[in-house]
């Protein structure tokens, strides 16, 4: 009898609304201060009522690089990119590869080259004289393999990052992880240029922790107060990610195979995880899933299927196997919301796309400015096409509104996103929303018990409407919120032909 107590008690948690222990364990409200939320999970979310979170995808813009310089070859990939601060930067894998037919000829090792920007968009290859090529040092090859300091090194498996840690040393204000072969581990690379490399510490870390082939990548988290890594292994026969946190780099603990929320076992190949820069609380990935396919007729009507077929004499999965990116989400760096729709597709079919090795998108996430004049800012991502297709990779741009991978959405018929309960810092409520000339967005501020508070009642909002990053909630009271900071509120958002991509109270002194 206790058991079949027990199991109706199961049963009625996963009805409850969005779904399970989440929404059991969430009745202690969530405090949130003044940080910006956006909607690309369900853990603010106490139901949706004919509303529903909406996966966007970035738009295609320019190729901003075709890597064919010689030295380049025909397979560059695991970009890095970043904002220095003054400058742009961009370090990747240059690798060359020869599919021939029954042999998949590789003639060299794979080395990192370097490129920077003034605006993030358009990019030059600097001449750094730093590694022969051919007989030349007229190249912006940064990082060759073999030795550093005593430690073998595999350049081909790196990812760079600026060290934002409160007081990082000058000398040391670049870093980077690399794979090295012998042991298998990773080396940490510092820098006071980001080109001129040293080791960090003499010995290679997280040795026999993983496979490591990918793009393996650390970085400091400003809300942990602790440098997190995530890096490639194999589980249960798939490509799978581990990470870890540390205090120096060095030291390693909490090590830990990432979990996912109800998503399927797949191969996915990098993660490309990082602290979302305007709410680093949110850690944003966007890893590759690696499908593998048999011969069909459908694949046989994918592009360039003569090089396909080149591909897969010497491998069949380098042929056959496709791969594009996804996005996930975690607020503490091993249990990850996973979007199993795909954020980035293969596209539209044209040379160069639908193989094993597009749409890998780059390390790093660059704010841009719009194509269209007035335009609010947007955010920029890189993704690489024709890998082994051809002369060289390209990198293509594509961009997304700035906070716009996620929103909970409703038709012009009306529909309504109630929060779990929060406590919140702040003088205002600011959103980040789209709607239709017709459409709009409503919020009322409520008790725990849904009942809505005196000034704040659906009936008293005026009406947003418009497609802005920031605009202010005011209700006939006006828009001050402050005398209900620090008390737990529920927020009643009611859209109409609306999206809605992320909220924030803010301190009237710091503005949007």
């Amino acid at each position: 009898m206790r058991a079949n107590w027990l199991w109706l008690i199961w049963g009625v948690f996963l009805l409850l609304e969005p779904a399970g222990w989440d929404s059991v364990w969430a009745q202690s409200p969530i405090r949130i201060g003044s940080r910006r939320e956006l909607f690309v999970d369900a853990h603010l979310i106490g139901q949706l009522r004919n509303a529903r979170l909406v996966l966007h995808h970035p738009v295609p813009q320019e190729v901003v690089l075709e890597h064919t310089e010689p030295w380049e070859g025909t397979g560059s990939g695991y970009h890095s990119v970043f904002f220095d601060g003054q400058k742009y930067r961009m370090y990747y894998k240059a690798w060359h590869l020869d599919p021939r037919p029954g042999k998949l000829h590789v003639p060299r090792s794979p080395v990192c080259c370097y490129a920077e920007s003034r605006d993030g968009i358009h990019w030059i290859k600097p001449r750094l004289n730093l590694h022969r090529f051919q007989g030349s040092t007229n190249n912006n090859i940064v990082l060759v393999p073999g030795k550093l300091e005593g430690v073998y090194i595999d350049p081909g498996h790196i990812a760079v990052f600026l060290d934002t840690r409160p007081g990082v040393p000058p000398e040391e204000r670049f870093k980077a992880v690399v794979l090295t072969q012998r042991p298998r581990g990773l080396a940490v690379l510092k820098s006071a240029d980001g080109i001129h490399w040293r080791l960090l510490t003499p010995e290679p870390v997280l040795v026999g922790q993983g496979a490591f082939d990918s793009q393996n990548l650390a970085f400091w988290d400003p809300v942990a107060g602790k440098y997190r890594a995530y890096w490639r292994i194999f589980s249960q026969g798939r490509r799978a990610i581990r990470t870890a946190v540390s205090e120096d780099l060095i030291h390693w603990e909490q090590i830990r195979n990432l979990q996912y929320h109800n998503s399927p076992r797949e191969h996915l190949y990098t993660n490309q995880v990082q602290p979302y820069y305007r709410a680093p609380h949110l850690l944003i990935g966007f890893p590759t899933r690696y499908v593998e396919r048999p011969w069909s007729a459908a694949m046989e009507a994918l592009p360039e299927p003569e090089k396909r077929r080149v591909r897969a004499s010497s491998v069949q999965r380098y042929g056959t196997a496709l791969t594009e990116a996804l996005l996930m989400v975690s607020r503490d760096g091993v249990h990850f919301y996973r979007w199993n729709e795909a954020f980035l597709r293969p596209g539209p079919e044209r040379p160069g796309t639908w193989h094993y090795g597009h749409q890998y998108i780059a390390w790093g996430m660059l704010e841009t400015p719009s194509r269209l004049p007035g335009a609010p800012k947007e955010i920029s991502l890189f993704s690489t096409e024709r890998y082994w297709h051809g002369p060289g990779t390209a990198l293509r741009r594509y961009t997304i509104r700035v906070d716009g991978f996620v929103s909970v959405q409703a038709p012009l018929a009306g529909g309504e996103l109630i929060t779990k309960p929060l406590i919140f810092q702040g003088d205002e409520l600011h959103l980040n929303f789209s709607t239709s000339a017709a459409g709009s967005i409503r919020v009322e501020i409520q008790d725990l018990q849904g009942h809505p508070l005196p000034g704040f009642k659906l009936h008293e909002c005026y009406e947003l409407f418009g497609d802005t990053l920031d605009r202010v909630v005011r209700w006939r009271g006006g828009s001050s919120v402050a005398l209900l900071a620090d008390k737990p509120v529920r927020l009643r958002f009611v859209l109409k032909d609306a999206d809605l991509f992320s909220f924030r109270f803010v301190p009237k002194a710091e503005g949007p």
